[in-house]
C-alpha cells in the first residue's frame, strides 16, 4: 500500500487528485494540505510514503516544503505537481530534494505510474519535461526564463511578490526580518533587470509562469 498527503491550494484540484487515487489499488490518501506549512505538519505526523506536491502554494510554498520534508525525513519522497513545466520550477524543486515531477497535464495512468516509480526508489519526470532539462544545458536560447538564475529563496519570494503578498506578511511567513525581505526584493529585481511589481509579474507572464488573468 502507498500511502499519499496531496497538497495543493486549488480545491477542485486537490479534491479531483484525491478522488482519482481513491479509485486505485494499492493507494490510500491520508490527508490533504492547501498550504506549505499544512503538508509539512502533516508529513511530521503522517509520515507518508509520498505527497504529491503543488509547487505554486500559499505560505512557504511548495519549493520550501520540500526542502523542509526531504531535511527532517528522507524516506517521505515528494512527487512536485505544478501547471508550470517550464523552468525554474522543475530544476528548482529536483534540487530541493524532490524524487518527481509531474504536470497538472498528467493522465491518471501517467500520476500512478510516478507514484509506483518513485515509490519503488526511482526518479519520475513528465517525458516533456525532462526532454526539455536534458536540452537546457546545450541551449543557448534567447527566451530562456530569466527567472532560471534565481537562488531558491529569492524565487520564492518573487513568486509571493507575484501573489500579491506584502513585505510585512512575507518575512512572518518565511520568519526573517522585513529588511531581509527587501535585500531579496532588491537582489532579484536587479538580476531580473526590473524596477517593480507590476514588471515582475508581467515577466512571470510572459516566461509562463503564471497565467494573465488566472494569479
Amino acid at each position: 500500500m502507498i500511502t499519499v498527503v496531496v497538497a495543493d491550494d486549488h480545491d477542485l484540484v486537490r479534491m479531483g487528485i484525491v478522488r482519482m487515487l481513491s479509485d486505485a489499488p494499492n493507494v490510500e490518501v491520508l490527508a490533504q494540505a492547501a498550504t506549505g506549512e499544512e503538508a509539512v505538519k502533516l508529513c511530521r505526523q503522517l509520515q507518508p510514503d509520498i505527497v504529491l506536491m503543488d509547487v505554486r502554494m500559499p505560505g512557504i510554498g511548495g519549493l520550501a516544503a520540500t526542502r523542509k520534508i526531504a531535511a527532517f525525513d528522507p524516506n517521505i519522497k515528494v512527487i512536485a505537481l505544478s501547471a508550470y513545466p517550464n523552468d525554474p520550477f522543475p530544476t528548482k524543486v529536483i534540487q530541493a530534494g524532490a524524487k518527481g515531477f509531474i504536470t497538472k497535464a498528467a493522465t491518471p495512468d501517467q500520476m500512478l505510474d510516478a507514484l509506483r516509480k518513485v515509490n519503488s526508489g526511482q526518479r519520475y519526470i513528465s517525458p516533456e519535461v525532462a526532454q526539455d532539462m536534458a536540452l537546457k544545458p546545450f541551449s543557448q536560447s534567447p527566451d530562456e526564463s530569466p527567472f532560471a538564475q534565481l537562488s531558491e529563496r529569492e524565487l520564492q519570494i518573487a513568486m509571493m511578490i507575484i501573489a500579491c503578498d506584502k513585505v510585512p506578511d512575507i518575512a512572518e511567513k518565511l520568519s526573517i526580518s522585513t529588511k531581509t525581505v527587501n535585500s531579496y526584493r532588491y537582489r532579484l529585481f536587479e538580476k531580473l533587470e526590473i524596477k517593480g511589481d507590476v514588471e515582475l509579474a508581467l515577466l512571470a507572464v510572459r516566461y509562463g509562469l503564471i497565467e494573465d488573468g488566472l494569479e
